[in-house]
Protein backbone atom coordinates (compact mmCIF):
# COMPACT_ATOMS: atom_id res chain seq x y z
CA UNK A 1 0.00 0.00 0.00
CA UNK A 2 1.41 3.41 -0.98
CA UNK A 3 0.84 6.08 1.34
CA UNK A 4 -3.31 6.64 3.36
CA UNK A 5 -5.23 4.94 0.39
CA UNK A 6 -4.30 2.22 -1.79
CA UNK A 7 -5.14 3.15 -5.62
CA UNK A 8 -7.93 1.00 -5.24
CA UNK A 9 -9.66 2.66 -2.31
CA UNK A 10 -8.54 6.18 -3.82
CA UNK A 11 -10.79 5.35 -7.00
CA UNK A 12 -13.67 4.32 -4.72
CA UNK A 13 -13.31 7.29 -2.63
CA UNK A 14 -13.31 9.27 -6.28
CA UNK A 15 -16.25 7.27 -7.96
CA UNK A 16 -18.21 7.77 -4.35
CA UNK A 17 -17.77 11.42 -4.12
CA UNK A 18 -18.52 12.27 -7.85
CA UNK A 19 -21.66 10.11 -7.14
CA UNK A 20 -22.47 12.24 -4.41
CA UNK A 21 -21.96 15.65 -6.12
CA UNK A 22 -23.74 14.70 -9.34
CA UNK A 23 -26.63 13.90 -6.96
CA UNK A 24 -26.43 17.09 -5.30
CA UNK A 25 -26.27 19.10 -8.44
CA UNK A 26 -29.26 17.18 -9.96
CA UNK A 27 -31.63 18.08 -6.53
CA UNK A 28 -30.06 21.48 -6.05
CA UNK A 29 -27.45 22.34 -8.50
CA UNK A 30 -29.98 22.26 -11.85
CA UNK A 31 -32.55 25.03 -10.63
CA UNK A 32 -30.36 26.80 -8.42
CA UNK A 33 -27.39 27.68 -11.03
CA UNK A 34 -29.86 28.37 -13.76
CA UNK A 35 -32.18 30.64 -10.79
CA UNK A 36 -28.64 32.30 -9.98
CA UNK A 37 -27.93 32.81 -13.63
CA UNK A 38 -30.79 34.93 -14.31
CA UNK A 39 -30.68 36.67 -10.36
CA UNK A 40 -27.79 38.53 -9.63
CA UNK A 41 -28.54 39.43 -5.86
CA UNK A 42 -28.95 35.08 -5.54
CA UNK A 43 -25.71 35.31 -7.57
CA UNK A 44 -23.97 37.09 -5.09
CA UNK A 45 -24.63 35.02 -2.21
CA UNK A 46 -23.94 32.00 -3.79
CA UNK A 47 -20.32 33.10 -4.41
CA UNK A 48 -20.13 34.42 -0.84
CA UNK A 49 -21.03 31.29 0.40
CA UNK A 50 -18.38 29.53 -2.03
CA UNK A 51 -15.74 31.35 -0.65
CA UNK A 52 -16.88 30.43 2.42
CA UNK A 53 -16.59 26.69 1.47
CA UNK A 54 -12.99 27.61 -0.04
CA UNK A 55 -11.82 28.96 3.23
CA UNK A 56 -13.32 26.22 5.12
CA UNK A 57 -11.71 23.68 3.01
CA UNK A 58 -8.10 25.65 2.86
CA UNK A 59 -8.20 26.17 -0.63
CA UNK A 60 -6.11 28.30 -0.68
CA UNK A 61 -3.30 26.15 0.55
CA UNK A 62 -3.97 23.14 -1.09
CA UNK A 63 -6.64 22.59 -4.27
CA UNK A 64 -10.40 21.82 -3.73
CA UNK A 65 -11.33 18.12 -5.12
CA UNK A 66 -14.33 16.11 -5.92
CA UNK A 67 -13.69 13.89 -2.67
CA UNK A 68 -13.23 17.17 -0.57
CA UNK A 69 -16.38 18.85 -1.63
CA UNK A 70 -18.32 16.42 -1.37
CA UNK A 71 -17.43 15.05 1.92
CA UNK A 72 -18.21 19.29 3.18
CA UNK A 73 -21.80 18.85 1.43
CA UNK A 74 -22.74 15.47 3.60
CA UNK A 75 -21.38 17.65 6.62
CA UNK A 76 -23.38 20.64 5.86
CA UNK A 77 -26.32 18.17 5.53
CA UNK A 78 -25.78 15.96 8.67
CA UNK A 79 -25.24 19.01 10.99
CA UNK A 80 -28.52 21.01 8.96
CA UNK A 81 -30.61 17.57 9.86
CA UNK A 82 -29.27 17.28 13.39
CA UNK A 83 -30.50 20.83 13.92
CA UNK A 84 -33.85 19.86 12.49
CA UNK A 85 -33.72 21.36 9.09
CA UNK A 86 -35.09 19.45 6.10
CA UNK A 87 -34.92 19.88 2.57
CA UNK A 88 -37.76 21.62 0.73
CA UNK A 89 -40.51 19.55 -0.36
CA UNK A 90 -41.40 19.36 -4.23
CA UNK A 91 -39.56 19.70 -7.36
CA UNK A 92 -39.80 23.24 -7.11
CA UNK A 93 -37.05 24.93 -4.79
CA UNK A 94 -38.23 28.54 -3.88
CA UNK A 95 -34.42 30.22 -4.19
CA UNK A 96 -35.56 33.12 -2.52
CA UNK A 97 -36.51 31.87 0.85
CA UNK A 98 -33.13 32.68 1.36
CA UNK A 99 -32.28 28.70 3.27
CA UNK A 100 -28.66 29.51 4.55
CA UNK A 101 -28.10 25.12 4.08
CA UNK A 102 -29.48 25.33 -0.09
CA UNK A 103 -27.66 28.06 -0.71
CA UNK A 104 -24.28 26.52 0.86
CA UNK A 105 -24.78 23.29 -1.01
CA UNK A 106 -25.77 25.78 -4.18
CA UNK A 107 -22.39 27.17 -3.65
CA UNK A 108 -20.38 23.08 -3.57
CA UNK A 109 -22.18 22.76 -6.56
CA UNK A 110 -20.96 25.74 -8.09
CA UNK A 111 -17.47 24.92 -6.97
CA UNK A 112 -17.80 21.37 -8.21
CA UNK A 113 -18.70 22.64 -11.62
CA UNK A 114 -15.34 24.46 -11.77
CA UNK A 115 -13.16 21.20 -11.07
CA UNK A 116 -11.42 19.26 -13.85
CA UNK A 117 -13.25 16.45 -14.95
CA UNK A 118 -10.26 13.74 -14.54
CA UNK A 119 -10.09 14.86 -10.51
Amino acid sequence: MNGLFSGAAARAALRSANACLAELHDTVGVSGLDAAGTNPGLMAVVDQHAAGVRDSLSADTRPLTAVLLAAYAEGVRDAAFTHGWRPPVGPIIDWSANDWVMTRLLAVCSLARSLPTAN
